[in-house]
């Protein structure tokens, strides 16, 4: 099964809009009551990615491998021979080849790493069988001139002592994370019956698994569908289970339902997709077989992927570094430039230079977004509950003009920079009770809050290309949120370097930015 777009979840939407159930004033009550029951042992910060983890201690075994080959060669050999590419070859090409074993050898995993004695004799086979062969090549190739084999298997025990010492910091860093839940994926299960029963069976019983199962979401009657499914409680709908997910950490979505129930998977997917979550569909009990590189495994569970959570792993690394970096350096560039301009705003009109307003940002969690005041002080609106339009009488005349080159926005590089609850590029953050033709955002546009999957940004896709300021119409906040399900999908550092080098252009022939 090909995963999801935003493109077809759109169509699909537009097509069942008849069908879209009611949220029941019961539902905040019931999640509430769920909510209560599965978070108190539960850490709610976020989670540090294992691939991202395995990533660095496999960038710290090469370092280790390649440091200790060098410091044997300057201990033993540079006296004599000083820099000898040889050498530097081998150093590079021995230490490659000894991450490319240990990843073969499948000891750069979480669960290996919280077992450092049974994952250690495979880590000191790895290497010996590294080394022998570079001993073999040195034989038969004819290079023991070239190569000392003292130095060889002198670099030898050194790694193999290092290796050892670096393996044992990890597993107490591992466990300790563990032990704070920060390397759990949250699970939840969606669906109900035998099949349900079946998977949380399974997934129970892996061993050492990073999963932490909440429980069952289930849209069928209580008296088709049990309170406690294999020792799991239900806690709620699908319309429970997003307003779940807005409150409690959640990394995944598994449905246990068959593929066949396609119309009933689509009603469900309609109202998940818009969350940061990866959704999953199990394979374990379908009699329809695909081939066996179309399944991802949880496990041992076979899963069919329908949509990868935006922006994840090293992605995430990435863009955050990107961010700070950018962002400090922007602040130090720009400093004259923020300092005049709340210069202006104190000589213009009474007040402070800076407000503060309430946006929602990753995942619908409220922000403090950082602005140069461009309003009289009585009138500013914390909430954006009215939009400001053309010759509003609150903006005061320095307002108006750090308004529409968006100069009042540069203080939230501070919160790229410092507070991270923003990033540079992306979705543009919206007051909490922002409107579009006297309606709330997401009345106004179905899937709306599928943007806040990722964190939001002080310039995007939408608004360089014309799409920013008032949000008077339908169509004006259509064709904003289209722009940034676009970028969420096809999201590079290298179009968020795009992107900022756009925005003064877009800034110079806005029109709509009052």
């Amino acid at each position: 099964m090909a995963a999801f777009s935003a493109e077809d979840m759109k169509r699909y939407d537009a097509e069942n809009q008849a069908s879209k159930p009611a949220v029941t004033p019961g539902d905040e009550r019931k999640w509430m009551m769920s909510l209560a029951e599965v978070m108190p042992s539960q850490s709610a910060e976020p989670a540090y990615s294992p691939i991202v983890l395995a990533g660095f201690v496999r960038l710290c075994d090469f370092l280790i491998v390649l440091g200790t080959g060098s410091l044997v060669y300057w201990l033993y050999l540079s006296q004599k021979l000083g820099f000898d590419y040889g050498y530097a070859a081998a150093l590079a090409a021995i230490s490659a080849i000894t991450v490319l074993v240990f990843q073969a050898l499948d000891i750069n995993h979480v669960g290996a790493f919280r077992a450092p004695i049974n994952q250690g004799f495979r880590l000191a086979g790895g290497l010996v069988l590294v080394f022998l062969g570079a001993m073999a090549i040195v034989f038969f190739a004819k290079l023991e001139n070239a190569f000392s084999r003292v130095w060889l298997s002198s670099w030898f025990v050194f790694a193999l002592i290092f290796l050892m010492v670096e393996r044992g910091v990890v597993s107490i860093i591992t466990r300790y994370l563990t032990r704070l839940g920060r390397l759990d994926r949250r699970v939840v299960v969606v669906g109900g019956g035998p099949s349900c029963e079946q998977l949380l069976s399974e997934l129970s019983h892996q061993k050492d698994t990073d999963l932490r199962i909440y429980g069952v979401f289930d849209d069928r009657l209580d008296s088709r569908s049990p309170d406690v499914v294999a020792g799991y409680p239900k806690l709620g709908t699908v319309d429970d289970l997003v307003v779940f997910a807005r409150h409690a950490r959640l990394d995944l979505v598994i449905f246990a339902m068959p593929i066949t129930a396609e119309q009933r998977l689509l009603q469900m997917l309609r109202k998940l997709w818009v969350l940061p979550v990866d959704i999953r569909l199990a394979a374990h009990s379908n009699k329809l077989r695909f081939r066996p590189r179309s399944y991802s495994y949880i496990g041992s569970v076979p899963v069919l992927d329908v949509f990868d959570k935006p922006i994840a792993d090293w992605d995430v690394v990435m863009k955050s570094i990107f961010d700070r970096v950018a962002a400090s350096l922007l602040l130090v560039l720009l400093s004259p430039v923020l300092l005049a301009v709340a210069a202006l705003i104190k000589l213009d009109s009474k007040g402070p230079v800076l407000f503060r307003q309430k946006h929602y940002g990753f995942n619908n969690e409220l922000i403090d977004i950082y602005k140069f005041r461009s309003m009289y002080t009585e009138d500013v609106d914390p909430t954006a509950a009215r939009l400001v339009t053309r010759d509003d009488p609150r903006v005061t005349r320095v307002g108006r003009f750090i308004r529409k080159t968006s100069l009042d926005e540069l203080p939230q590089l501070f919160n790229v920079a410092f507070k991270g609850n923003l990033s540079l590029v992306g979705p543009r953050p919206h007051a909490v009770h922002a409107k579009a033709a006297d309606r709330k955002y997401d009345e106004v546009v179905d899937g709306y809050f599928a943007r806040h999957r990722v964190r939001p940004g002080i310039t995007g896709w939408a608004q360089i290309n014309g799409w920013r300021g008032e949000t008077d119409t339908q169509e004006k906040l259509q064709a904003r949120v289209e722009h940034d399900l676009y970028y969420i999908e096809n999201w590079s550092i290298l179009f968020d370097l795009y992107i900022l080098l756009m925005t003064p252009f877009a800034l110079i022939k806005a029109e709509n930015a009052y």
